[in-house]
């Protein structure tokens, strides 16, 4: 620095006598190393031009004309030795004077890449990011998010022990069949909208045998009115039963069990209406108001359009609609992986069976129930390809209006009560079940059921727990599953007994219990492969009218299922 200071201090001095012509001199600051440079390079900040004009010329002007800098960061120490007038003190000004204007150019480069920098971040927020595997976008403020997600499982069964009795007049042979399907292939969005709304829509295109309406299954927009309390509208799941509060994505056997299936999964828990939900770690609240479904799949659907309870045309009748809630908690809980969860159920569904004018059902209704009126209860043993009902109480609507012996379902009470303790990789889960029938024709009949199962976790992780639903969520291995060996995923086997009693007065549904086995298999949170065994202990359908639940009588039946599921 004092050479370089020395060398224009010179220069200045002596240029009077090389030329009497102004000559400009331009210098440049490093910015990291603060050194003063006559020429442009690398990361080199220009300081000025400075000019000398000769001793003649400067005699002819004033004192105050003497000498002139273009650029703007000239001073009047650095014109007077431009014009010859110097001393050592000058030279020490000037040089303190560009050491201090190039610190402050660098302080301010600094500042500026920071910025830039800063804006990068704010940029990248608003791209595309990956939550859980699937994409989400977000906007700059937070204000927007929106997401994908989906879900694709394939399954297979195979029959290993199938007998049942033969089939009779023209009716089709009773024996369930083996193979492999599409069990669920879902796509939805979800997301939220100025930070206290948000929402979900998804569609199931293996739903409904392929019913357009019939593969809605959430369609609401939710008021989260604080962190722990949110109001919903839509179509959205019923607030009922610990095993069906729990995606299928995250349930330890392939199939729901009989009585969860029966009671709350087969007549459509995606039902329309208005829901409020409290969420809290230690506890959760919900209760709705729903009436029916939206497509014609359904026992619970009795709109007598093809398309089910799209609209109530053609003289469909008013929709049924039930009141329903559920209270969960966890009295016991040291951390995520060691607690005790307790919970009840209840509901009430209020049931349309429509007449047309000669006092009949207004359309024919399946065996399930549906399609104009009533309701009807089934169930199926656990299978995942062959959902062949083993049980059915058949339309609950039964005869002309009016004419001796007919029956008509008005509504059904719904219980439930559950219990789930997890202590690091043991879990243990359980349900009791009652519906309670009422209307025309009925006295106090009900149907039961109730299941239990035990899992553990060979590798050591724990059943995880979702806050807002109250039930089981995704499994995230300790170690993902590497090709190498040095990860294996997490493994789980679970064990379980499951019983249904669709028997009670009038009513022949059947009876049944079973045991399940399952292997499940974890590589990565968004991947799991299931691996059922299933076997009927025992098959009541002695008294069942209905032909195909009459075949199953003293059925001996056991299987083997897969499940290979990709979620998001």
């Amino acid at each position: 620095m004092r050479i370089i200071g020395l060398t224009l201090a010179i220069t200045a001095i002596s240029g009077s006598s090389l030329s009497t012509a102004a000559f400009a001199l331009d210098l440049y600051v490093d910015t990291r190393t603060e050194q003063i440079y006559a020429k442009p390079g690398p990361g080199r900040v220009h300081l000025g031009s400075f000019v000398k004009e000769d001793a003649a010329k400067a005699a002819e002007k004033s004192a105050a004309d003497t000498t002139a800098a273009t650029g703007d960061n000239a001073s009047p120490k650095t014109a007077d030795i431009a014009a010859g007038k110097t001393n050592t003190a000058d030279l020490t000004a000037v040089r303190k004077e560009i050491e201090s204007k190039s610190k402050i150019m660098g302080e301010r480069l600094a500042s500026d890449i920071a910025s830039l920098e800063e804006r990068v971040k704010e940029t990248e927020n608003v791209h595309i990011q990956f939550t859980d595997s699937a994409p989400h976008f977000a906007s700059k403020d937070g204000n927007f998010t929106f997401a994908i997600n989906g879900r694709m499982q394939a399954g297979s069964q195979y029959n290993f022990i199938n007998d049942v009795l033969p089939a009779t007049g023209s009716n089709l042979p009773n024996e369930l069949n083996s193979g492999a399907t599409l069990r669920r292939a879902r796509l939805g969005v979800e997301g939220t909208f100025f930070k206290l709304w948000d929402y979900k829509f998804e569609y199931d295109f293996s739903r409904g045998n392929g019913s357009v309406a019939s593969g809605i299954t959430d369609a609401y927009t939710r008021l989260n009115v604080t962190k722990p309390f949110s109001i919903k509208v839509g179509s959205f799941k019923e607030p009922f039963s610990l095993e069906e509060a729990a995606s299928n994505r995250y349930l330890t056997f392939i199939e729901r069990h009989m009585s969860v299936n029966s009671f709350v999964d087969n007549p459509n828990t995606y039902k329309t209406g208005i829901g409020v939900n409290y969420a809290v770690p230690r506890f959760q609240f919900g209760v709705a108001f729903q009436t029916e479904p939206i497509g014609s799949w359904s026992a619970a659907s009795t709109s007598v359009n093809a398309a089910g309870n799209v609209n109530r045309n053609n003289g469909s009748g008013d929709s049924s609609w039930e009141g329903i809630g559920r209270i969960t908690g966890r009295p016991w809980m040291e951390d995520e992986t060691r607690f005790l969860h307790v919970g009840i159920s209840a509901g009430h569904t209020a049931v349309n069976t429509q007449y047309n004018a000669a006092g009949q059902i207004a359309t024919t209704p399946s065996a399930q129930g549906g399609g104009g009126g009533g309701m009807a209860f089934f169930a199926f043993p656990g299978t995942n390809v062959d959902r062949t009902n083993m049980l059915n109480t058949g339309n609950l609507s039964v005869g002309n209006k009016g004419e001796p012996g007919s029956r008509r379902i008005d509504s059904y009470d719904r219980f439930g009560a559950e219990g789930w303790l997890v202590h690091g990789p043991f879990s243990v889960q359980g349900e009791y079940l009652r519906t309670n029938i009422n209307g025309l024709g009925y006295d106090d009949e009900h149907f039961t059921g109730y299941y239990g199962f035990a899992s553990y976790f060979l590798t050591g992780e724990s059943k995880a727990y979702h806050v807002k639903n109250g039930a089981a969520n995704r499994i995230k291995p300790r170690q993902n599953f590497q090709w190498n060996g040095s990860g294996w995923g997490a493994w789980e086997v679970a064990a379980g007994y499951d019983y249904i009693n669709l028997n009670s007065g009038i009513i022949r549904g059947g009876q049944a219990d079973m045991v399940r086995f399952a292997l499940n298999w974890y590589p990565h949170p968004n991947i799991k492969i299931q691996n059922n065994i299933i076997h009927v202990l025992n098959v009541d359908t002695a008294g069942s009218a209905i032909p195909r639940t009459a075949g199953f009588h003293n059925a001996d039946l056991s299987a083997f299922l897969t499940q290979a599921q990709v979620e998001f």
